[in-house]
């Protein structure tokens, strides 16, 4: 790979635009597409199981286009990483349209897991993106631009749960009209984010014998399930460690994401789906407003991060981030009154800022240059097993042991959070032991 340079802060914000887009779309499956679910009929012992999509995509999808995009340069299309992003982007656009005519739960399925591969098309390329293009003292601040787009996205795809049923009233077909316009807008900002990115920012071409090495390996079918496999036998002890804390941390965060608005619904209106569709309408636009706030919280303090990782090191950043999410979680079913959920989901709001950038900074160190794709897809999966998990296990333990009651499912997460934060304490990294 080329020479890389020292960027301008600017610079660093133009190349994470298109992480905006991402999340927007991110930000509508955490919080609108389980309630259209529930608008369609869905049980809440079922909603795990339809959300199977993520896990799945993201476990097959991320390192395969990881491993492939390390293998790829391709001048006409951008590059390296660009291909892939600009592709997923385009098949998020086109799912993100199409959803909001749903009129089955097994429709809304369907295009929640194309929808989802379009997201891991994209997702992991664009962390590689980071790594490619900044060095060591710049990928703080590129890892945490896009822990802030990260808030910043999924802040209006939430606000508009919240605005938009304000604007369009009534419902067409099976589903709210304001469905139809936080859909719509998502699927703008998909492509569009995306595609100013690629506009503004140029990738570092490989050197020459770098593109020999691309030219000259031989890609098929086998191709990236081998790289995997290579990888993973090859793969650092600090990843291993970082897999054991990801296991609790994203276990917990489809709990909450998927029972986050019946818990409100149930603490707050003391009502459901099945009770009053129309008080759970407002419960799902407040939830937006809710996990609005929480993602403002990351993109407000998504860069002073970087200061604190810098002084203490990003393990105990992660540490401190993920207590403050798990307490945030614990108090968060108990709240009665609907303006205490803000205070309450701000300790989230901080940890998902840490989340979305500080591990890794953790592991970023410590992986060849040259495998970024494959290893950030890795990482991936290390994120969306624990997620699959969760689908196939937590309807069981939702109806016999939570009871079907969505603010045990946030209490169980906030326990987890907690149990993640212990394991984080276990990592130990390249720049730890070089101090020691």
């Amino acid at each position: 790979m080329g020479r890389k340079i020292n960027l301008s802060f600017w610079q660093i914000i133009n190349m994470n635009v298109g992480f905006f887009g991402i999340q927007y779309s991110f930000g509508l499956q955490q919080s609108a597409v389980n309630p259209i679910y529930d608008f369609l009929g869905a049980h809440p012992d079922q909603i795990p199981l339809l959300n199977l999509a993520g896990p799945l995509t993201g476990l097959l999808i991320q390192p395969i286009i990881g491993a492939l995009s390390d293998k790829t340069w391709s001048p006409r299309l951008g590059g390296r990483r660009k291909p892939f992003f600009l592709i997923g982007a385009l098949i998020c656009s086109i799912a993100l349209f199409l959803f909001p005519f749903s009129s089955s739960l097994w429709m809304a399925a369907g295009l929640l897991w194309i929808l989802d591969a379009g997201n891991n098309t994209a997702m992991e390329p664009y962390r590689a993106f980071i790594a490619d293009k900044l060095d060591e003292s710049q990928q703080p601040t590129g890892f945490q631009a896009q822990s802030f787009f990260t808030g910043f996205g999924q802040t209006l795809a939430n606000l508009s749960l919240f605005i938009f049923p304000l604007i369009f009233v009534g419902t067409i077909g099976k589903l709210p009209t304001w469905v139809y316009a936080s859909f719509f807008l998502g699927s703008l900002c998909s492509i569009g984010s995306v595609w100013w990115s690629s506009y503004t920012t140029k990738e570092i071409p490989p050197t020459d014998e770098e593109l020999k090495l691309i030219k000259s390996a031989k890609v098929n079918v086998l191709t990236p399930f081998i790289d995997i496999a290579i990888a993973v036998k090859e793969m650092p002890k600090v990843m291993w460690q970082l897999a054991l804390v990801y296991l609790f941390q994203w276990y917990a965060l489809f709990c909450y994401w998927q029972n986050s608005s019946k818990s409100i619904a149930l603490s707050v209106w003391h009502t459901t789906p099945e009770k009053d569709i129309k008080l759970y309408e407002e419960a799902v636009g407040w939830t937006g407003l809710v996990n609005g706030w929480y993602n403002i919280v990351t993109f407000l303090c998504a860069f002073s991060l970087v200061y604190f990782a810098k002084k203490f090191s990003p393990k105990w950043v992660h540490f401190s981030c993920l207590i403050l999410a798990s307490i945030g979680f614990l108090i968060f079913p108990h709240i009665e009154n609907k303006y205490l959920l803000f205070p309450a989901i701000t300790g989230f709001g901080i940890g998902w800022a840490s989340m979305m950038g500080i591990p890794y900074l953790m592991i970023v160190s410590n992986i060849p240059k040259e495998r970024y794709g494959v290893y950030m897809g890795i990482i991936n999966m290390m994120i969306v097993i624990p997620m699959f998990v969760q689908t196939i296990s937590f309807g069981y333990i939702m109806e016999h042991f939570l009871h079907n009651d969505a603010r045990l499912a946030v209490t169980f997460a906030g326990i987890l959070l907690a149990v993640s934060a212990i394991f984080t304490l276990l990592i130990s990294t390249k720049k730890e032991h070089n101090n020691v």
